[in-house]
């Protein structure tokens, strides 16, 4: 089944099968290079990888204009709860959450996780099973030499990947990374939103990964 992904800027994303819409950290409001508003954007799922404001973003927003379930690790979904959210999905990397679109397993990363000074849980990333593909979205992490088990567990056909060093992995370890994971696609996220994240991708060339290099607001009709 084709997928419709939509680059929402920074790290985050709306992908559709035609049927089920999923938000990934979706930061638009106070994103300097978002061209979406929260209140253009409708879905059924919000998917989040960690609680840093530049991931949790609209949220809170996306969930109460949509009715939609914020899918998240325990400490997210219980902090959405006390601020109004109806429908969440907790989960913690290892297992899966069943869904009407397939599921979100969530997967181990390195980083931090925290919302205006509150303990978020652990970071994650996590792999999205939508219209019969598979996508590993990575969050914020640095690399590490288990991203070659994910990609033999989860088989994921895109990997996105962030390549904005400082906080996370620069082009050249996402790079490795990309290899480790052995996607057919890459994309590459989380630089060049501020200056302190990288613009220079030029070392993120991948050995036998595809790149698809996408700016915000860039649609991508995905058919495998």
């Amino acid at each position: 089944m084709p997928l419709k992904i939509t680059f929402l800027g920074h790290s985050g994303f709306l992908i559709s099968d035609g049927k089920h819409t999923v938000a990934i950290d979706p930061f638009l409001t106070d994103n300097p290079v978002a061209v979406h508003k929260h209140e253009e954007i409708k879905c059924d799922y919000v998917c989040l990888t960690h609680g840093h404001a530049d991931h949790f973003g609209d949220t809170l927003q996306l969930a109460g204009a949509n009715d939609a379930t914020v899918v998240a690790n325990f400490e997210i979904c219980a902090y959405c709860e006390s601020m109004g959210v109806r429908k969440t999905e907790p989960g913690n990397p290892g297992g899966r959450i069943y869904t009407p679109f397939g599921y979100v397993a969530f997967t181990p990363a390195i980083h931090s996780s925290s919302y205006e000074g509150k303990y978020m849980g652990v970071a994650a990333g996590l792999v999205l099973q939508i219209g019969g593909h598979k996508i590993y979205h990575a969050g914020d992490t640095a690399l590490f030499s288990d991203m070659k088990m994910i990609g033999e567990v989860a088989q994921p056909e895109i990997a996105m990947l962030p390549c904005g060093d400082r906080f996370t992995m620069g082009p050249k370890l996402a790079r490795m990374a990309a290899e480790m994971i052995k996607p057919k696609y890459a994309v590459p996220i989380h630089h060049s939103t501020w200056p302190l994240l990288t613009s220079d991708l030029s070392e993120f060339h991948p050995n036998g990964v595809e790149v698809k290099h996408m700016a915000p607001g860039d649609i991508w009709h995905y058919e495998g």
